[in-house]
């Protein structure tokens, strides 16, 4: 829901498509899509929404896929066997 994040990726995006296209080798346009693929998942797993609802406070808006279950810190963890 973020239109000015949206549009900057969708131009930039487009920027870098347009500066290779001319790339012929197979290997080269692998390693571009997986360079893709990873930006693609860094930004769905890393990246959270902020709103600015007034002068000193933001609300945090993470996408369902983010939350992870909670696991609580122990002082004294458990010897794996």
């Amino acid at each position: 829901n973020d239109t000015r994040a949206l549009e900057a990726a969708r131009i930039k995006i487009n920027e870098e498509f347009k500066s290779n296209k001319s790339e012929t080798s197979p290997k080269k346009i692998e390693e571009l899509i997986k360079m893709g693929s990873d930006v693609e998942l860094l930004l769905r797993t890393s990246v959270i929404q902020a709103i600015h609802t007034d002068h000193n406070t933001l609300k945090l808006v993470p996408r369902r896929e983010l939350l992870i279950e909670n696991v609580p810190y122990c002082d004294a963890p458990t010897q794996k066997q």
